[in-house]
């Protein structure tokens, strides 16, 4: 766990630039549940790290903004019972926030119409439906 984080093919966070908390999981676990630190909390400063290009930087601390607690990303972990396994899981699911979070947006959607084809299916369905409906009629109208 020296190495640092793999976002993307080109954004690795470095080792340093990330924190690991480690404390008692909630819920059972039997005896050992009381002693063992097995839940991880990973942190990592988006608003102070250097190794992001500045464009990404914002966009990344725009799109997070309601995660973020003074510029820092916390992650939580605490569904394996092993803290290794639950250290694995608090990165991989960092480096899925930070990935969807310096993502480029979506092009613009272009505005389309209807075809005219799809248009004479709708309103023959829509008499098809009122003729069936009309038929149901106990007074027949």
């Amino acid at each position: 766990m020296d190495d640092g984080l793999r976002v993307t093919d080109r954004w690795t966070v470095p080792a340093a630039e990330l924190r690991e908390r480690f404390s008692r999981s909630s819920g059972p676990g039997g005896q050992g549940v009381n002693t063992t630190d097995s839940r991880v909390e990973l942190s990592f400063d988006l608003a102070g790290t250097t190794g992001l290009p500045p464009a990404l930087r914002e966009r990344a601390l725009e799109r997070l903004a309601g995660r973020l607690v003074d510029g820092v990303l916390t992650i939580a972990a605490s569904e394996h019972r092993a803290q290794l396994a639950n250290r694995e899981a608090a990165r991989e699911r960092l480096a899925a926030v930070l990935r969807d979070a310096v993502a480029p947006p979506p092009p613009p959607r272009r505005p389309t119409r209807p075809s005219r084809g799809a248009k004479e299916r709708r309103l023959a369905d829509k008499k098809r439906q009122s003729q069936r409906k009309r038929d149901r009629r106990a007074d027949g109208d």
